[in-house]
């Protein structure tokens, strides 16, 4: 599946991509929360570093190619969504997808600077990216979508 735009065919405007499963991504981001919280837990300690850094790895796929392409992705397709009615309605990819790039933004920086020696930058960047994901999974408000939503009707505005 790909998240870039297609074209109508006719030169007409660009088609959706073809839709998600939007519970997916909620419970990718429940099981990131959960490793987040062990992060902040953790406090300032080489070994909040370290999970920081897979946290943070765990959001490349999801950022370079979608939801989907991450291993949190494969776990609700392989054992959560056979256990599911189908959805209700399919979400637009290319949100979460954004949502996945702020994830690794933020939980990257948390490593960037950790690795330079500020190590109480770890447990901060993981309680941000906490809320985030847990606000997610919990009630289905996925930050990173909303900004992504944002800045489209800003372009829209402008244009």
């Amino acid at each position: 599946m790909t998240t870039t735009d297609r074209t109508a065919g006719d030169g007409a405007r660009p088609e959706p991509p073809a839709g998600i499963d939007p519970r997916g991504p909620r419970v990718g981001a429940g099981i990131t929360a959960a490793l987040l919280a062990v992060v902040v837990l953790l406090g300032p300690t080489t070994a909040a570093l370290v999970l920081l850094a897979v946290v943070a790895l765990s959001f490349l796929p999801g950022a370079l190619r979608g939801t989907h392409a991450t291993w949190q992705g494969w776990l609700f397709r392989r054992f959560v969504r056979p256990r599911l009615a189908p959805p209700e309605h399919l979400e637009d990819p290319r949100p979460p997808r954004f949502a996945q790039l702020v994830g690794l933004l933020v939980t990257g920086a948390g490593v960037a600077l950790g690795l330079a020696g500020v190590l109480a930058a770890v447990p901060w960047a993981a309680g941000i990216a906490f809320l985030a994901t847990a606000l997610n999974a919990t009630v289905g408000l996925c930050l990173g979508c909303e900004i992504y939503l944002l800045g489209r009707r800003l372009q829209r505005a402008r244009a």
